[in-house]
């Protein structure tokens, strides 16, 4: 291996007001000149391109946001893009059975099945009738 040190480096001093740049970095070229090109032709040729860059830009719609209530629905399934009117299954959720403890806890066992027989006691769940596919809830 060679313990060699490189040749001097010789810099021209910096212009008045200016620092000079740190030891071990590359003298920036004069005003006007670029690097790698001659000092009688300042600035290269712009490039000849014949190609033209196109940019596609596919916007895809986010998840839509309904306000489902108690009835069916007239709309377009975000699933199968049908057009449809959606079925409604009424499902017990957590309202319902909280209603039937706090009947059985008044000691009412005839009356705690009656929350799993009203409609507003339950959740709604909407559904599309051509792929069943779950399209959100209503819940009173």
């Amino acid at each position: 291996m060679y313990q060699d040190n490189p040749p001097p480096y010789t810099a021209s001093p910096p212009p008045p007001g200016m620092a000079p740049p740190p030891q071990g970095m590359p003298q920036p070229p004069p005003p006007g000149v670029k690097p790698g090109f001659s000092s009688s032709e300042p600035y290269p040729p712009p490039p000849q391109s014949h190609q033209q860059a196109t940019t596609h830009v596919v916007i895809t719609p986010g998840p839509t946001i309904m306000n489902f209530g108690p009835s069916p629905q007239h709309m377009v399934c975000p699933s199968c893009h049908a057009t449809i009117t959606t079925t409604v299954q009424t499902e017990p959720n957590t309202k319902t059975h909280l209603f039937a403890l706090i009947l059985c806890l008044f000691q009412c066992y005839l009356c705690c099945c009656i929350p799993y027989c009203v409609d507003s006691c339950q959740s709604q769940n909407h559904y599309c009738p051509s792929c069943q596919a779950y399209l959100g809830a209503y819940q009173n």
